[in-house]
């Protein structure tokens, strides 16, 4: 008997306990939600109320309503468990007293009854409070559709409405892009009618021009072949005297190519003779060229060869006074050919100093050189000569 009232001490109150705290705990699970849950036609009020809410700002209403209504519930739920607790405390001190067999067999059928009950109405209550959300959900939708539908007409309709008014600009701006183009129109045909007037105002200003113009182009082409007839004459007259003149500067040109010619024909004769005579007188010098004074003389009959041929070459200028004078350096190849003739002492004529050169360079080359003795020929390759009116020494 002690082994079972020490057995009831311990096992049945907290078998109680928990048994109460269960049944409180499914109590307040499907009473609450039932008490905080608002009338149907309060969500209707609400939503007509508050029409122009979005979806998400209702959502997050709901949320924090929800929100609340579980605080409100936990708290709840506290406050029935510590209720509870002390119930089951004084039931657990109470049952104590009581017949521990029987209270201990009611208490595990009843809280098994109550748990399982406690079970199935929490199911049910999780059921219901999922189909409110579902029917809570399905409403915001449907509101969130019927305002979304509401803003879709109401948009289509301000589009109507634009659309209708841009029709009616178009319209209008037809209406005014046709009228502008009948008054284009009516200008362009005033002015093409104005700009026909002045064509033909032009047209017969321009023949009236034309025939002043032929009339006075007549009577200057007219001018211009009497022109013409009198400059021809005057080209024939001055043609006719160009070839007068012409023909007598051929004459005086022929007759100073003849001159010229019979000139050069008197100094080639000259040379020739020069040189025959110097080949006479070098033959004749031969037998003299064993001693010095054949080999002078020889040498002396070739600078007066040479001044032969220079006299016979030169040219003198008219109107030369007869004291100028000038002397001409000259120098010679080893073949008698010329390698340099230049003014040593000008006369201050200038035309004279270079008729002395001219002759110079007209008598050369000077091959007798080559036929006096080889001990003389190169004191005589570079020698003076001056040049005076007449003489040339």
């Amino acid at each position: 008997m002690a082994r079972r009232h020490e057995r009831v001490g311990y096992g049945l109150p907290a078998l109680l306990a928990v048994g109460l705290h269960a049944l409180v705990l499914l109590v307040s699970v499907i009473s609450l939600p039932a008490r905080e849950t608002p009338p149907e036609s309060a969500s209707i009020v609400q939503a007509t109320l508050v029409s122009t809410e979005t979806v998400t700002d209702q959502a997050q209403r709901a949320e924090e309503a929800r929100q609340r209504a579980m605080a409100r519930q936990a708290e709840e739920a506290r406050q029935a468990e510590e209720q509870a607790r002390q119930e089951a405390e004084a039931a657990a001190r109470e049952a104590e007293r009581e017949a521990a067999a029987e209270a201990e067999e009611a208490s595990r059928r009843a809280a098994e009854e109550a748990a399982a009950e406690a079970a199935r109405r929490a199911e049910e209550a999780e059921a219901e409070a999922r189909q409110r959300e579902q029917a809570e959900e399905q409403r915001q939708a449907a509101e969130a559709e019927a305002e979304r539908r509401r803003q879709e007409e109401a948009e289509a309709e301000r589009r109507r409405q634009e659309e209708a008014e841009a029709e009616r600009r178009r319209q209008e701006e037809a209406e005014a892009e046709r009228r502008r183009q009948e008054e284009a129109e009516a200008e362009r045909r005033r002015q093409e009618e104005a700009e026909a007037e002045r064509r033909r105002q032009e047209e017969a200003e321009a023949e009236r021009r034309r025939q002043e113009e032929a009339e006075a182009e007549r009577r200057r082409q007219e001018e211009a072949e009497a022109e013409r007839r009198r400059q021809e004459e005057a080209e024939a007259e001055r043609r006719r005297q160009e070839e007068a003149e012409a023909e007598r500067r051929r004459q005086e040109e022929a007759e100073a190519e003849r001159r010229r010619q019979e000139e050069e024909e008197a100094a080639r004769l000259a040379r020739e003779q020069a040189e025959a005579e110097m080949q006479r007188l070098i033959e004749g010098a031969e037998e003299r060229v064993a001693n010095a004074q054949q080999g002078q003389q020889a040498a002396n009959d070739f600078i007066a060869l040479v001044r032969r041929a220079v006299e016979q070459a030169w040219r003198i200028p008219p109107n030369v006074t007869a004291g100028t004078s000038v002397e001409i350096a000259v120098r010679l190849g080893p073949s008698g050919e010329l390698f340099a003739a230049e003014v040593r002492r000008a006369s201050g004529d200038g035309a004279f100093d270079r008729s002395a050169l001219q002759a110079v360079e007209a008598a050369a080359p000077f091959a007798e050189l080559r036929q006096l003795p080889a001990g003389i020929q190169r004191d005589y390759r570079q020698f003076n000569l001056r040049f005076t009116p007449g003489d040339v020494r």
